[in-house]
């Protein structure tokens, strides 16, 4: 049931960043809880444990590493979409 509510807040920080950066993450919900886990990973690196701790994931970090990486990854797909067309 852990990994269960995992998901859960994986996917909340993921959709939270999405908001607050502007983009949308591709993959809609899957992309948003890989968003949420590698953001909370990032964070966790960056920022280390505060706040916060639910599902798994200090909340703090982990919503300040899902924004880093959603706009990475935005700013990525922003310049494969210029260099295409």
């Amino acid at each position: 049931m852990g990994w269960l509510w995992s998901l859960i807040i994986g996917g909340i920080i993921g959709w939270l960043a999405g908001l607050i950066v502007g983009r949308d993450i591709p993959g809609g919900v899957i992309g948003n809880i890989v968003a949420g886990f590698i953001g909370g990973w990032l964070g966790g690196v960056i920022l280390g444990d505060m706040g916060p701790e639910m599902g798994g994931f200090f909340i703090v970090p982990a919503l300040i590493g899902a924004i880093v990486l959603v706009a990475i990854v935005s700013l990525i797909f922003r310049s494969m979409g210029r260099s295409r067309g």
